[in-house]
C-alpha cells in the first residue's frame, strides 16, 4: 500500500510544454508514472510526449480523469495554477516551482481550507512511491521499493537520505519532500500521520531544518500518536540568527526555530536523532534494529 500516489494515480502535468514541465514529465513517464495529459493554456488540442496538452485544468479533468496534478509553472502564474486545479478537484496538488510570493500563497492556504485537495509544496522536490510513480523531480534511479517512509523540508537531503538507506539495503515505502517555504500545503504531521496508517510503512526517517515549528508539532504527534520508530536529521545548526538559509522558511526569529529546540524536542519524543548528515542511514539502522524489524526492512 502506498500514501498519495501509486501505479493507478493518473496524473497531469501543469507547464507541461515549458523547458523543465517538458523535461521532467518525460523523466516521470519514463519511471513508468501514470501521467494522463498536460495543460498550457493556448495550447490546447496539441500533443507532447505522447499525451495530449489541454487549455484548463477542468477540460484535462474531464477527459483523463486525473486525479494529480504536478506544476511546472512560473512563479507569478502558480498560485493561480494550484487554485485552478483545486477548483477542478484534483485530489492532490504537487507543486515543484521555487519563488511564489507570500501573499500568494496566503491566498492558496485560504482558498483550500476546507477543500479536499491536498497540496504539497511549492518549492518541493514532489514525491515518489518506488516502482510505482513519482510527480516531481526527484531521481528514481535511486529509490529502492520497500518498508521506510521518507519525508523532508529539503529536497537535495531527501535524496541524500534516501540514497543512504538503499546503498544500505533498506527500501522506501515513499518518499515526501514536503518543501521548505514558510507558507506551504502538508506538513510533517499530516505526512506522518498518513505513514503511521500504512501497514507497509513500518519506520520513519524525517528530515528537518531551522525555521518554523513544524519539527516540534512532529515531535508532538511523534510522542502521543506514533507507532512506528522515527529517526530524523535537523540542518541548520550553525545558522546565525535572522539570516535565512537556503529555504525562505529556514530562519531563526526571536530564538525561536533553532535546531537545538527542535533535537531536544524529537529526542524526548522518543526519536532516534542523526547528529550529522552522514549518519541519516545508520540512525534509521539503529532505530529499525532496537524495534525487532530490520529484517523486514530488508531488500
Amino acid at each position: 500500500m502506498s500514501i498519495l500516489l501509486n501505479k493507478k494515480s493518473r496524473v497531469i502535468v501543469q507547464g507541461i510544454t515549458g523547458t523543465h514541465g517538458q523535461f521532467h514529465a518525460s523523466q516521470m513517464i519514463a519511471y513508468g508514472t501514470n501521467v494522463v495529459g498536460g495543460v498550457t493554456p493556448g495550447k490546447g488540442g496539441g500533443e507532447t510526449l505522447g499525451v495530449p496538452i489541454f487549455d484548463t485544468v477542468a477540460q484535462a479533468k474531464a477527459a483523463t480523469k486525473a486525479n494529480v496534478s504536478c506544476i511546472f509553472v512560473p512563479p507569478a502564474f502558480a498560485a493561480d495554477s494550484i487554485i485552478e486545479a483545486a477548483e477542478a478537484g484534483i485530489a492532490l496538488v504537487v507543486c515543484i516551482t521555487e519563488g511564489i510570493p507570500v501573499l500568494d500563497m496566503m491566498r492558496v492556504k485560504a482558498f483550500l481550507k476546507g477543500k479536499r485537495t491536498k497540496l504539497i509544496g511549492p518549492n518541493c522536490p514532489g514525491l515518489i512511491t518506488p516502482g510505482e510513480g513519482k510527480a516531481g523531480i526527484l531521481p528514481g534511479s535511486i529509490h529502492k521499493k520497500g518498508r521506510v517512509g521518507v519525508v523532508s523540508r529539503s529536497g537535495t537531503l531527501t535524496y541524500e537520505a534516501v540514497n543512504q538507506l538503499s546503498l544500505r539495503g533498506i527500501g522506501q515505502s515513499s518518499a515526501v519532500g514536503i518543501g521548505g517555504d514558510p507558507i506551504k500545503g502538508m506538513g510533517f504531521v499530516e505526512v506522518l500521520k498518513l505513514f503511521n496508517r500504512d501497514p507497509e510503512t513500518l519506520a520513519v526517517i524525517m528530515i528537518g531544518e531551522i525555521g518554523g515549528a513544524g519539527e516540534e508539532e512532529a515531535a508532538e504527534f511523534i510522542r502521543k500518536k506514533m507507532t512506528k520508530p522515527v529517526a530524523a536529521f535537523i540542518g541548520g545548526a550553525t545558522a546565525p540568527e535572522g539570516k535565512r538559509m537556503g529555504h525562505a522558511g529556514a530562519i531563526i526569529m526571536g530564538g525561536k526555530g533553532t535546531a537545538e529546540g527542535k533535537k531536544r524536542a524529537l529526542v524526548e519524543a522518543g526519536v532516534y536523532l542523526a547528529e550529522t548528515p552522514d549518519l541519516m542511514g545508520d540512525t534509521l539502522i539503529k532505530a529499525i534494529k532496537d524495534a525487532g524489524i530490520y529484517e523486514q526492512c530488508l531488500v
